[in-house]
């Protein structure tokens, strides 16, 4: 009897993920951590990377943009190619766990909505009361 093949539905991303998680995590959340106390907290509780752009990370030959490698690291998490790390506080520099959710390119389409409608979740975020 032939036996029976399976087939993988998850893309390279969470494979990558997976196998650093499996393999490399310590690695991962040390470089994570590294990334995280090297930022300079800003008013919002942002902590932002030196560069005047996204800032990229490599690791494991392969290269992240540093709030994408700091989530999947610290959270444990095989995100998707599909899957997109939100910012909440709208900062791209911003490397605060804290502010960082994973979601669907829609989530961080209505986030953008949101944000342009209201500006920033003070509240969400926990650094300044909201005004009145």
């Amino acid at each position: 009897m032939p036996q029976l093949q399976f087939f993988d539905f998850r893309d390279n991303s969470q494979q990558l993920w997976d196998e650093i998680l499996a393999t490399q995590k310590d690695a991962a959340q040390s470089l994570a951590y590294k990334l995280v106390s090297e930022a300079v907290r800003d008013e919002n509780g942002c902590l932002l990377t030196e560069t005047t752009a996204t800032r990229k990370v490599r690791f494991a030959r392969l290269q992240f943009t540093a709030y994408r490698f700091i989530y999947c690291a610290l959270t444990e998490t095989a995100a998707s190619s599909d899957q997109v790390i939100r910012h909440r506080c709208h900062n791209r520099r911003c490397v605060n766990p804290e502010h960082l959710t994973i979601g669907t390119k829609a989530d961080n389409k209505h986030d953008d909505w949101e944000y342009w409608a209201n500006g920033i979740d003070r509240a969400y975020l926990g650094t300044v009361a909201m005004h009145p």
